[in-house]
């Protein structure tokens, strides 16, 4: 008997475990490149993320050239090379600066007019296109007189010269209460806010202001902002509001109304320096900052240099109770 028999399935044994051992180990080396796909695959598929793998760069990065400025006249096509202003741009109409000439007047009214403003007794406004100076008339005039008065000179002095030194066109506007007024002087209140108007304007214009730059306007009654019953009320329809616009095209638009209509049927609003009278049309349309009210015919106004004003008959209407 050969007891030493089973040395040989035992050397084909260790034999077949050897060659499981060197397979074994040949699969466990992994492709790097190979396992990273996998890997990204494997994280798009359980974490929905959409990942993009970058390709190589294969070629070399030509460098970026500048290609010569044309010269449009040399080029003989200088109508196809016309740039064109985009909005916004710095090719829009040049009145920027007068607009931002608003945010200077506002500070410089607010800073010199101060203790007037924490009273109510001014009020500034301000929107794109103007800036709004309410003034209460009961700090400027005495009743029913059109001549400035004196207390109020300094008030409108410091105004005065704060608007001098810019190019914004002005709009003075005159506003009353509803109580009736029947003197030689002043038939009704259209004359009354019309001659008040002036009397600013005429100030402005000594002061400085240049005369093609202001215009006028007496709008009496008819724009209340505040109930006529209550003496509150009146105070505060009693008033005159200097308007600054932003543009040159502003005096245009002084007899604009909500409709669109155009100016160019108005006679012109702003005072004449050739005779030293200040003449205007009290108008009965729209306004910035003007309350609502009914339209109506308004008579011409002629304000002399003394203050005086001498005014056509209003047309026939019944005087507000």
């Amino acid at each position: 008997m050969n007891h030493e028999r089973w040395a040989i399935p035992y050397g084909d044994l260790i034999t077949l475990l050897l060659a499981f051992f060197v397979v074994m180990y040949a699969m466990s080396a992994v492709n790097e490149g190979k396992y990273r796909v996998l890997s990204q695959s494997m994280m798009e598929a359980f974490h929905g993320s959409s990942r993009v793998i970058a390709p190589s760069n294969l070629a070399p990065e030509a460098p970026a050239t500048v290609a010569p400025a044309v010269d449009p006249q040399a080029s003989g096509h200088g109508s196809a090379l016309t740039p064109i202003p985009l909005p916004g741009s710095a090719a829009q109409p040049a009145h920027s600066d007068e607009q931002k000439n608003l945010s200077a007047i506002q500070h410089s009214v607010e800073d010199a007019l101060k203790p007037l403003i924490e009273k109510n007794l001014v009020v500034l406004r301000r929107a794109p296109n103007w800036l709004e100076i309410e003034i209460r008339t009961d700090i400027l005039f005495p009743s029913g007189v059109a001549r400035i008065a004196p207390q109020a000179q300094s008030v409108l002095d410091n105004l005065g010269g704060i608007l001098a030194p810019f190019p914004n066109p002005l709009r003075i506007e005159g506003y009353t209460d509803n109580k009736p007024i029947s003197t030689p002087q002043f038939p009704s209140n259209w004359e009354l806010s019309a001659a008040r108007a002036a009397s600013v304007a005429r100030l402005f214009a000594d002061r400085g202001v240049a005369l093609d730059r202001l215009g006028i306007m007496g709008w009496g009654e008819v724009r209340p902002i505040a109930d006529n019953s209550t003496e509150e009320g009146r105070n505060r329809n009693r008033r005159v509001l200097v308007v600054v616009l932003s543009d040159r095209d502003g005096p245009s638009r002084f007899t604009d109304d909500a409709k669109g209509q155009s100016a160019d049927a108005a006679p012109p609003a702003g005072p004449a320096a050739a005779d030293g009278h200040v003449t205007a049309r009290a108008a009965a349309t729209g306004a910035p900052g003007a309350a609502s009210g009914p339209a109506a015919v308004a008579p011409t106004i002629t304000v002399h240099g003394d203050g005086v004003a001498v005014a056509s008959n209003p047309p026939n209407r019944e005087s507000p109770r």
